[in-house]
């Protein structure tokens, strides 16, 4: 088992309840070279311990048995020495609850492959491009932007993030800090339970979906996306990537695929 338990957690950042931030270095072995938007696996044998408030397992398991999962990595493609991952807590999951109790120092098995076709390869330098995530749907996005994409004057990149609740809006410091210093990147946060939040919220309310509804992009560009000009991409739950691809034909937006290139680039993994 200590042979498969080949990472160590170096750092660990509770963004709010149910939401954490991983850092996990090899130990002993060297990352090999991959690209912003992959994904890499993490796992823990059935006899790690469970965070408390996750559910109870029902059933008799292997203690030695190991329990991997694929996560998108949110570090950018040159740090060498460790990789992010940003992860929801599944309180009925085998693996989640077993990830949230690490702390740095703990070991962790780490794949070796990385792999994952949610790169940038196919969307065209010369285009502007918008970044569409809900949840932890954002990891991606955040390695993309702090590795391969280069934010240049007569480029926008805009970053839509939705989630339930504003203490659910992982990196939105770093977003807003990005904002502020590049006049071609624009950041929209927004919340789908504003009635909830502890303080009156005072940015957008509803889902990603109408942000494109409500013509935040022309706000930002000066004219109207058309495919000739904007590639999405849509990572996140299933509800929001399909509400968006709807969205987006009728403006003419097109999934792409190998056989058929288009300007709406998704990465389904739920």
């Amino acid at each position: 088992m200590k042979t498969e338990l080949n990472a160590i957690v170096t750092h660990r950042v509770e963004v709010a309840s149910g939401l954490i931030i991983l850092r996990v270095a090899p130990d002993g072995w060297e990352l090999p070279k991959w690209s912003a938007g992959q994904f890499a696996v993490l796992g823990l044998p059935y006899g790690a311990p469970r965070i408390h408030i996750a559910d109870k397992e029902s059933g008799e398991v292997d203690s030695e048995k190991m329990i991997r999962r694929a996560y998108s990595i949110a570090s950018g493609s040159g740090e060498k020495t460790y990789l992010e991952f940003y992860i929801t807590l599944v309180h009925s999951g085998a693996l989640t609850p077993r990830l949230f109790e690490l702390r740095p120092g703990n070991q962790v098995h780490l794949g070796k492959k990385i792999t994952g076709m949610f790169t940038l390869d196919k969307v065209p330098a010369e285009c502007d491009l918008t970044l569409v995530g809900t949840g932890t749907g954002l990891a991606p996005y955040m390695s993309m932007l702090r590795s391969e994409l280069e934010i240049r004057p007569d480029r926008h990149i805009v970053v839509l993030q939705g989630a339930r609740h504003s203490w659910d809006l992982g990196y939105r410091g770093e977003l807003t800090a990005l904002q502020r210093v590049c006049p071609t990147f624009h950041y929209v946060p927004i919340i789908s339970r504003p009635k909830l939040e502890l303080v009156p919220w005072g940015g957008e309310t509803g889902y990603v979906q109408d942000l494109v509804e409500r013509g935040r992009l022309e706000s930002f560009l000066g004219r109207k996306p058309t495919p000739e000009n904007m590639h999405f991409l849509l990572c996140g739950n299933p509800g929001m990537i399909n509400g968006m691809i709807e969205r987006l034909a009728m403006d003419k937006f097109t999934e792409h695929s190998k056989k058929n290139p288009g300007q709406i680039h998704a990465e389904k993994y739920w």
